[in-house]
C-alpha cells in the first residue's frame, strides 16, 4: 500500500476495518476476536465502541502466521470453532460466515470455493485444529493446516466474493471503480 493503512481505507466512508468487524459481529459467531499489530493506535480507534476482544500481537512483522497462532491462543478452551477472517476482504458478508458455521462438523475444516473451485476466505476450523493454529508463524496463513489435512476439508459454494483481497492502491481503486457509485 506504499505507506497507506489498507485496513484504514475507506468504503461509503466506514473504514475496512470497522466495515469487516461489523460483518463478523453480524453473523451467528458467539465471538469476535480481532487480533492487532501495525498501526495498532488508529486501528483500535476503528474498533472503538464495537463489542470486540482486541488481542496484540507484539510479533506482527513476522507474518500472518504470528498473528493467527496469537488470535487461536486467545480463544476460549471450550471454543467449538474459530473462522479465521481476513479484514481486507471487502466483499464478505455474514451470510458467508453463518452458512461455514451452519456446516460445521466435529473434524472438518470448512472452505469455500468458487464455481471455478478457487478456494478463498474466510476459513472455518473446527475445534481439533485450534491448537495447530496456535503454533503457526511466518507469512503462510493456515495452509499449512488445511495441506495437512486435505481429508477434513469439507467446501461450500461461493462466490468471487471470497477471492477480493485489497493489497494495493491499484486494487482498491478498481475496486472502486466497481462497486462504488
Amino acid at each position: 500500500m506504499r505507506g497507506a493503512d489498507k485496513l484504514l481505507q475507506t468504503i461509503d466512508g466506514t473504514a475496512l476495518l470497522t466495515r469487516s468487524a461489523r460483518i463478523a459481529l453480524a453473523s451467528s459467531a458467539t465471538e469476535t476476536i480481532a487480533v492487532l499489530g501495525a498501526n495498532r493506535s488508529a486501528r483500535l480507534s476503528a474498533l472503538s465502541g464495537l463489542p470486540i476482544r482486541t488481542v496484540i500481537n507484539a510479533d506482527w512483522h513476522a507474518g500472518m502466521g504470528s498473528s493467527l497462532a496469537v488470535g487461536a491462543a486467545a480463544l476460549s478452551p471450550d471454543a467449538d470453532a474459530v473462522i479465521v477472517m481476513l479484514a481486507d476482504m471487502p466483499d464478505i458478508d455474514a451470510d458467508l460466515l453463518n452458512r461455514l458455521i451452519a456446516a460445521a462438523a466435529p473434524g472438518a475444516i470448512l472452505r469455500p470455493v468458487t464455481a471455478d473451485t478457487k478456494p478463498g476466505n474466510p476459513v472455518l476450523f473446527t475445534h481439533s485444529y485450534i491448537p495447530a493454529l496456535t503454533t503457526l508463524t511466518g507469512d503462510e496463513g493456515a495452509r499449512t493446516v488445511i495441506a495437512a489435512h486435505p481429508e477434513s476439508v469439507v467446501t461450500i459454494p461461493a462466490n468471487d466474493a471470497i477471492l477480493t483481497d485489497l493489497d494495493t492502491p491499484e486494487a482498491w481503486d478498481e475496486w472502486r471503480r466497481a462497486n462504488e457509485d
